[in-house]
């Protein structure tokens, strides 16, 4: 009897410590996880989204607006009599592209966003009372914009990565496009047979044996997820603090997506305690690479909407992020993980085989878009066949169901067919030659030209994506985009946050960008927007910040 009662202590003691132990596990793998997080908010999507909905909505007085920096009296009239002259110009610049635009914005409720997060939300105020940016063009030509009031404008949009060669170049890829498929116009569901050239073109140039075609870049990235949960039986996605893979829910864990994304990870991108988490678990399917991270590494997309001091960083290690690549790869290799290369924006622009040819690294899919297109919405997903079947043959139920009724539109796939075959003309392989050192040399010449005019600005590229950073803490930053459209450069909803070239930019050409950009700088700051007294730092910028939203909130 006491034999008994023995043996039954001992094995409640040694389930305890069975339990105890795997308790412990647990605690260390979620400590070993919370590590592997930024620390930033954007690092933290479900802490950012309980912060965002606190957040306070308020805006800068007529007292306030011109001088929360501190500035003397005397700056605060300078700024005040630029600000007006800023708004003169451009309703005698730009009367018609304003008027549709406000137009416009009473049923497009995608302007109506975009308007509303050109500028921080506490200076809001100041595009009511006429700061605001036409959002029509009537034409392009070359490197060049041309607005409703027929202002020409060196455009710096790059159509959000669509515009890898120039204007001219699309254009002739949707003309040559049309021409091919005409005779059978918007037939879906059959195939033209230039999908068959399609699909060769892009085995060459992926090194990849199977694709499917979708409509945006954000089906693709979901189809791509979608199938390495399949396969691997696994649910749980990793994507890097700050990379944008598309809207859609699980790419979209923080701020903008109303739902939290359970089966989501973010994770500190060229973080060494990341890869001590991506060694160890066992339910991870995927992990997603924006390769245009590597410009800002754990930084959310810029936009001057955001800029409130001067933090934002950027710099591009194509060695560091190589070897940072290198090692995810050997873990997916290790772990049974599928690697996905999210190539939507990038794709083209590097190299002609992509991040994959750039980096020297294979992933297991990749996802191409816009640019690939020639002009013409577009999304392709790219993989091996063992990730890219979509059914099992012992188990015909069992499928990874994907489709769209526009998947592969006769002429969305008779531009990319132009597209494709246009990269072998030896004007287009051309530009390829020495891509870096000549996109570097001219970032490099315009940060020597903005240090020798003494101005708070600099630029940080990868390639022809170019970000732009500023070397003084001011609050008034964003400005700078309305003083660069005045003279000349059209950008993007996110103003100086992200500038991107078509690589068909000559020297002259840039030339004449580059003495615009000193210029509209030279000219921001000749109106006393960078006044500092020297004491103010980044740090002080930020606690004003904070006690100004305690006080709006309470």
């Amino acid at each position: 009897m006491n034999e008994s009662l023995e043996w039954n202590t001992l094995a409640l003691y040694a389930a305890g410590g069975v339990a105890a132990l795997a308790a412990l596990q647990k605690a260390k793998a979620r400590a070993e996880l919370s590590l592997a997080k930024h620390r930033s908010l954007a690092g933290h999507p479900r802490t950012a989204r309980r912060i965002a909905a606190l957040l306070p909505n308020y805006r800068y007085d007529d007292t306030q607006v011109f001088g929360v920096d501190g500035a003397p009296p005397e700056v605060v009239a300078q700024r005040r009599a630029a600000f007006e002259g800023l708004v003169a110009q451009y309703r005698q610049r730009f009367p018609k592209s304003l008027a549709a635009t406000t137009q416009a914005a009473q049923g497009l409720s995608d302007l109506q966003f975009v308007s509303a997060y050109r500028l921080p939300y506490q200076f809001r105020g100041l595009a009511d009372q006429g700061l605001k940016v036409g959002s029509f063009m009537q034409s392009s030509a070359g490197m060049t914009v041309t607005d409703l009031d027929g202002n020409t404008f060196i455009d710096l949009t790059g159509s959000y990565g669509v515009n890898l060669f120039g204007n001219d170049f699309y254009k002739d890829c949707i003309d040559r496009g049309a021409d091919t498929v005409r005779a059978l116009g918007p037939v879906l569901g059959a195939y033209h047979p230039v999908v068959l050239d399609n699909i060769r073109r892009m085995q060459q140039i992926s090194g990849l044996d199977e694709m499917s075609f979708h409509m945006s870049g954000t089906e693709a990235v979901m189809q791509a997820v979608r199938l390495a949960r399949y396969h691997t039986g696994r649910k749980k996605l990793v994507r890097f603090c700050g990379a944008y893979h598309g809207w859609w829910g699980d790419v979209q864990p923080g701020i903008g997506n109303p739902m939290p994304a359970q089966d989501t990870l973010t994770l500190t991108e060229m973080g060494e305690v990341t890869l001590r988490v991506l060694r160890k678990r066992k339910d991870i399917a995927c992990i997603l690479v924006n390769p245009l991270q590597a410009l800002h590494p754990n930084g959310a997309a810029p936009s001057d909407g955001a800029l409130l001091d001067s933090g934002r960083k950027a710099h591009f290690d194509r060695a560091a992020y190589t070897a940072w690549l290198q090692t995810l790869r050997a873990i997916c290799d290790a772990r049974g993980i599928a690697l996905i290369f999210d190539e939507v924006f990038m794709g083209f622009r590097l190299a002609k085989g992509g991040a994959q040819e750039y980096f020297g690294v294979r992933a297991d899919m990749v996802t191409y878009g816009k640019t690939l297109g020639g002009g013409l919405p577009i999304g392709v997903l790219c993989g091996q066949p063992a990730w890219m079947r979509r059914f099992r043959d012992g188990a015909p139920a069992d499928i990874c169901f994907a489709r769209g009724t526009f998947n592969s539109h006769p002429y969305v796939m008779g531009a990319m067919n132009a597209f494709l075959r246009r990269l072998d003309d030896a004007d287009i392989a051309g530009l390829y030659q020495g891509l870096d050192a000549t996109w570097d040399a001219r970032a490099s010449g315009l940060n020597q030209r903005l240090r020798e005019a003494g101005v708070p600005v600099q630029v940080a590229n990868m390639s022809s994506v170019w970000t732009v950073t500023y070397t003084q803490p001011a609050c008034f930053n964003w400005l700078l985009q309305h003083y660069m459209r005045l003279e000349g450069l059209a950008l993007s909803w996110v103003g100086t946050g992200r500038i991107i070239f078509s690589l068909n930019f000559s020297d002259a050409d840039f030339e004449q960008a580059a003495q615009r950009f000193v210029k509209a700088a030279q000219a921001m700051q000749a109106d006393g927007w960078w006044w500092s007294d020297g004491a103010a730092s980044n740090k002080t910028i930020k606690r004003r910040l904070l006690r100004e939203m305690l006080a709006a909130k309470w």
